[in-house]
């Protein structure tokens, strides 16, 4: 007779949110704990709206930046801190007390790393840049596994560092099987379901969904030279940031794309900006890419693309060099050679990772456990 498992399953906290680079490979990672789970996000970010869709439980802390300069938001910020520090610990501690806190970076991942510490709940920390954020690099001090995206990022946990790859949309990893099943099968079905021709060759440009105006300004007056060459060109110009009409046949521009997939399900070639989710994306897909890094910040983005440039399976180029002629250059004589583009395809595929949620909730349960 089978004896019945009365074990509760572990309880996890899931701390991220305010942008999709936070929230996607938080949801992704999310799909393959066998756990009960809580997030913790804030009400203003993407996470209000897609946490919930997914069906998890969401609870919002206060949204307190640290103050860059004196004023009143700096005298306000310690009673809003100690706010933030209190509602993260009575969600760590209810319905029951967590098992462990499982940290993305942002707003609300540092309260939930310093309630977890002082609760003694084991803590995992995922980052995505290759230049950690001021939240995890704060937590990466006591945490238990720091997970890295990329393997340059110098970022160390107290017992364990592991390089995982970015936790991939559940729609990307499915893509990337589809794609190494039968890759003319899949970049069929992405061109049809955006209406473009299955039998050229498709380079994508993007620069997020916010767009990128060097991109915006340089590929259309490049556009007649790459599509003489027999490719088409699906253009993402970003919301709000639509272009005069195509300066030329074969040259599709769109604002944006809810099922990128598709477009990424055809891309031969793409240009776009380095955001750590591009990069991990297309080096997981194998898809060889121009990166052209944002170039205002602390300049991660260039180092989120280092690791596949060194492999060979992209180009580098800086925001100031980014110019017509640098991109015909650099862009037609790949789409001339299909074996050297094969090549590139290649090594950059060895440098992505697919199964980095299922890795990462296998080391989050270990914890847990």
């Amino acid at each position: 007779m089978a004896v019945a498992n009365n074990t509760p399953r572990p309880r996890v906290v899931l701390a991220g949110g305010g942008s999709a680079g936070h929230v996607n490979p938080l949801l992704a990672t999310a799909a393959h704990l066998e756990a009960d789970l809580t997030v913790l996000g804030t009400a203003e970010g993407l996470e209000a709206h897609l946490v919930p869709a997914a069906g998890h439980d969401l609870v919002t802390l206060p949204k307190v930046p640290f103050p860059r300069r004196p004023g009143m938001a700096m005298l306000r910020f310690p009673g809003r801190w100690r706010a933030a520090t209190r509602a993260a610990r009575r969600a760590l501690e209810s319905p029951r007390r967590a098992d462990a806190v499982v940290g993305f970076g942002g707003y609300v991942s540092t309260p939930a790393y310093l309630a977890a510490r002082k609760l003694g709940i084991p803590v995992v920390i995922h980052e995505q840049n290759a230049r950690p954020g001021l939240a995890n690099r704060l937590g990466a001090r006591f945490a238990d596994v720091v997970a890295l995206t990329f393997a340059s990022t110098p970022l160390a946990g107290k017992h364990r560092t592991e390089t995982v790859g970015l936790p991939l949309r559940p729609e990307i990893a499915e893509l990337a099987r589809a794609r190494n099943e039968d890759p003319a099968a899949a970049r069929r079905r992405g061109a049809e379901a955006l209406g473009l021709d299955p039998d050229r060759l498709t380079v994508l440009v993007t620069g997020g969904s916010l767009g990128a105006q060097r991109l915006n300004e340089v590929v259309p007056a490049a556009a007649s030279e790459i599509v003489a060459t027999g490719a088409q060109v699906l253009h993402l110009t970003g919301k709000g940031k639509m272009l005069p009409g195509p300066p030329t046949n074969g040259y599709y521009l769109r604002e944006y794309l809810v099922d990128m997939h598709h477009a990424l399900a055809c891309a031969d070639f793409v240009v776009a900006r380095s955001g750590a989710g591009m990069v991990a994306e297309l080096s997981a897909l194998g898809i060889p890419a121009i990166y052209v890094p944002f170039p205002i910040g602390n300049g991660e983005q260039r180092l989120n693309a280092l690791d596949v440039v060194t492999a060979g399976g992209g180009i580098l180029v800086e925001d100031k060099n980014f110019t017509p002629s640098w991109l015909l250059t650099h862009l037609l004589p790949l789409l001339s050679d299909g074996q050297a583009r094969a090549e590139m395809a290649r090594r950059a595929g060895r440098a992505g990772v697919v199964d980095a949620a299922e890795v990462l909730a296998r080391i989050v349960m270990e914890v847990a456990s």
